[in-house]
């Protein structure tokens, strides 16, 4: 056991970083260019077998409010690129790199810029603060950590592994890597207006579009959802913008 956290303590000493803008310490396994290559790659393989929508008005209000995001995201490294995508889904996404990519389903749903623009800051926000990248260290560092564990408890206690496998996988998902998807939702959330109010976009949309978007209140409980639920988003939002 001394040897496992030997090692996870170092794996967390040498991979230490921190966010941009909220400076937040994080897990970071992955190097920029390692993440930007895997967003080009990305990029190439959605592009291939995606259909690219035809509505030039749309098409254009992505790519609107997209540049005048990506204007004051601060990342002259990124080749800014911004697609619409013919889909139903109620959907937007920003690939490492500064590939935006948005779904005509979420199109039907945006009244203004100003609401696209709390899709698109809070999507580019995702990318600059690198939540793709902590999440897939973060994996990492799970799985390396049952690895060992299992090990230990194979060698101590062998009629123990079955039980151990399952557990150490429903309790790590549930007591980690869940209630870290949902604190990555709201920091995208809180740097996305923060991106929304120096775009010169009205950051009380974001209130009212996250309203839009609300379900009804079965989701209320998001013990085991990788989003946090509509009104904790809203009450966080709320908070953020007094």
């Amino acid at each position: 056991m001394r040897y496992l956290l030997l090692i996870i303590t170092a794996i967390f000493f040498y991979a230490c970083a921190s966010t941009d803008y909220t400076n937040r310490s994080q897990l970071m396994l992955l190097s920029d260019k390692e993440e930007m290559a895997l967003g080009e790659q990305s990029a190439k393989e959605i592009l291939q077998n995606a259909k690219i929508s035809r509505n030039a008005i749309q098409t254009k209000m992505v790519e609107r409010v997209g540049v005048r995001i990506a204007n004051v995201a601060n990342r002259p490294d990124f080749k800014w690129e911004f697609h619409l995508l013919q889909g139903e889904q109620i959907n937007a996404f920003c690939l490492p790199g500064g590939k935006v990519f948005v779904y005509t389903g979420l199109m039907d749903l945006v009244a203004n810029d100003d609401e696209l623009a709390v899709v698109l800051s809070h999507e580019i926000a995702h990318t600059i603060l690198r939540h793709g990248a902590e999440r897939m260290s973060m994996q990492n560092i799970r799985q390396i950590g049952g690895s060992l564990l299992g090990l230990i408890v194979q060698s101590q206690a062998p009629e123990y592994t079955s039980l151990f496998n399952q557990a150490y996988s429903v309790g790590s998902n549930v007591g980690v890597m869940l209630p870290f998807s949902r604190s990555h939702e709201l920091e995208a959330d809180k740097v996305g207006i923060a991106l929304m109010q120096k775009a010169g976009y009205n950051t009380q949309a974001a209130i009212t579009f996250w309203q839009k978007m609300a379900t009804d209140e079965k989701d209320s409980s998001d013990f085991l959802s990788t989003h946090p639920s509509d009104t904790k988003r809203i009450q966080a939002i709320q908070e953020i913008l007094k």
